[in-house]
């Protein structure tokens, strides 16, 4: 896992992105719908984002 970081380090963002996706498509595939929605959806959202856009609904 220490590799896997150092090479996603030293690579700009969009190059870390390119380097993973097709793998991690390969993951993804092993997963329930659920699973992927909630990986998705947590890569997405900060904790404490659902607060905040309540919030913004006042």
């Amino acid at each position: 896992m220490k590799e896997l970081s150092h090479i996603l380090d030293v690579l700009e963002p969009a190059e870390a992105l390119a380097a993973i996706t097709p793998e991690l498509k390969k993951i993804l595939a092993h997963l329930d719908d659920e699973a992927r929605v909630a990986f998705v959806t947590g890569l997405i959202n900060e904790p404490g984002d659902d607060k905040i856009s309540s919030m913004v609904d006042l």
